[in-house]
């Protein structure tokens, strides 16, 4: 089957740049996410339909900012500019931008004059989300504004030419109808018609692993979570028997998980699953590493170890399997242009340099819903789809400070009582994750009138879409009460329970 012409999304290095894709597959549309300094030709050997300009931390007129070549503007195509792209839009065509007296982070009102092409038929004023330090003071020749805050010129139109910017970022959520703005770009000025689906997205990747992988064998890294079933099922529609799935129990894992895990993918999947108790080479590597990012940099070599000595034992291994999604991506690697890194995931910024690998990550420019979506439409139970998300270096993340055998035991049970009372209150579903963190932190407490100096388990539950933006989950106080008291009661070495109020961002969903 023949990809359809995408649009592309060039990438200035917003944090939300690949959500301006999220919302655009929605649609039922094919984007595609780009360096913003790819070179020319190959941009246009990709034939897109459209193009968007992202946001992005830096200044147009700092020497050192990202930039594109100039001509993706004389292409004759629809183009969008947000934010970062607004203000590159405008440098290069003539108009001038300049640091803002007063930046605009956060909502603000957007008033939307009757002229607007792009915002016709939506409400004004309209609550924005903005991100910018520097504002537009004079637009390039041929085009008109058309919306603005109290601060700034906010939207600017040249509908002859099919031009189109905005200062606030429509690809959030805090945008009151942004998803409607992006569709009358798409729809209206663009005329793109639905062209990306599930099942188109399942056999073009499964013909391109075909031919990636040749007559080849390969192994898949297993987790037990959605994301490494779809890759493996994937791979494995594609080069059948000649995947080998490999399930490694790291020392790391949830309550009874290596068991039920194993034995499921194997049932339910109808994957080739080799179960790999590796736990003791994990736990004594981490003997005390308290840095968080050396964790995770251990754990993914270790894991990689694992690997070449399974391959090593299998014989004709060239390929690893990887479930890595685009939030691994951008959160982990930072090049100048996409954004600044967060922190690095295991099986993106952990990677050791003599990777000895191909690897074969057919998920990567995916969100965790599109991947559900995916694994849907490849038949996987709703057992495996809809498992919340759990880190590739498991507990050892949810462990601020040192992992040692008792405090794994600590959080394992502490978590095993978390999962279980969400589950019970119907709650399972509706969070994107839910989890106890053990906090480098002691207290006092009494306890059968004996006066105790013990442990701080954090109770964390968040609701999202993507995993890129996050808001605390407001749970029922009883049920964080029975939560807590369940804990301390049944979790030797822990005598106080908190709850984390914290959204994304400014914090992470993990604690490390």
């Amino acid at each position: 089957m023949t990809q359809p012409s995408p649009i592309v999304i060039l990438d200035f290095g917003s944090q939300y740049t690949q959500l301006i894709a999220r919302r655009i597959r929605e649609m039922q549309v094919y984007a595609v996410i780009v360096p913003c300094n790819l070179a020319f030709e190959k941009l246009a050997e990709m034939h897109p339909q459209a193009l968007i300009l992202s946001g992005g931390p830096s200044s147009v007129y700092d020497p050192a900012s990202p930039v594109c070549d100039e001509r993706v503007l004389k292409l004759n195509l629809p183009v969008l500019g947000i934010c970062y792209g607004l203000q590159w839009m405008c440098y290069k065509l003539g108009g001038k931008v300049e640091p803002a007296a007063r930046r605009e982070y956060g909502f603000a009102e957007l008033e939307i004059l009757p002229s607007s092409q792009l915002l016709a038929g939506i409400p004004s004023p309209l609550k924005v989300w903005n991100s910018h330090g520097d504002h537009v003071v004079e637009v390039p020749p041929g085009f008109v504004i058309t919306g603005r805050t109290h601060n700034a010129i906010s939207v600017i139109e040249n509908a002859p030419a099919k031009m189109y910017a905005l200062e606030f970022h429509p690809e959030v959520r805090h945008t009151t109808k942004g998803r409607e703005i992006l569709q009358r770009f798409v729809s209206e000025v663009a005329g793109i018609k639905p062209n990306w689906f599930p099942g188109s997205f399942i056999e073009q990747t499964v013909q391109q692993i075909r031919e990636q992988v040749g007559e080849k064998h390969a192994l898949c890294a297993l987790s037990g979570g959605v994301d490494s079933a779809v890759a493996a099922t994937l791979v494995g529609r594609a080069i059948g028997d000649r995947l080998t799935c490999v399930f490694v129990d790291n020392g790391l894992l949830r309550k009874n998980e290596f068991e039920e895990i194993s034995g499921k993918l194997r049932d339910q999947a109808h994957l080739k699953v080799k179960a790999v108790d590796a736990s003791h080479r994990f736990l004594s590597r981490l003997v005390g590493v308290t840095d968080p990012e050396r964790k995770r940099k251990i754990i993914g070599e270790e894991f990689i170890r694992v690997f070449e000595a399974e391959a090593r034992a299998l014989g004709d291994v060239e390929f690893l399997v990887q479930g890595t999604l685009y939030p691994d991506v951008i959160e982990s690697v930072s090049v100048k242009g996409p954004a600044a890194t967060i922190k690095s995931h295991h099986n993106v910024g952990g990677l050791p340099p003599d990777l000895k690998f191909k690897l074969i990550e057919p998920l990567r420019e995916l969100f965790k819903d599109e991947v559900k979506a995916v694994g849907r439409q490849l038949g996987l139970e709703t057992s495996v789809v809809s498992r919340q998300p759990f880190p590739g270096p498991g507990l050892a993340v949810r462990i601020v400070g040192e992992v040692t055998p008792d405090r794994l035991r600590m959080v394992r049970e502490a978590d095993a009582i978390v999962q279980e009372e969400v589950r019970a209150d119907g709650l399972y579903d509706r969070l994107w994750q839910s989890f106890a963190v053990l906090l480098p932190v002691s207290s006092v407490g009494v306890m059968g009138d004996a006066r105790t100096y013990a442990s701080t388990i954090g109770i964390r539950a968040v609701e999202s879409e993507d995993g890129m933006t996050a808001d605390w989950a407001q749970l029922p106080g009883t049920l964080l009460q029975r939560m807590a008291t369940r804990i301390v009661n049944e979790v030797k070495g822990v005598n106080r329970v908190v709850f984390d109020i914290t959204s994304k961002p400014p914090g992470t969903i993990e604690w490390e």
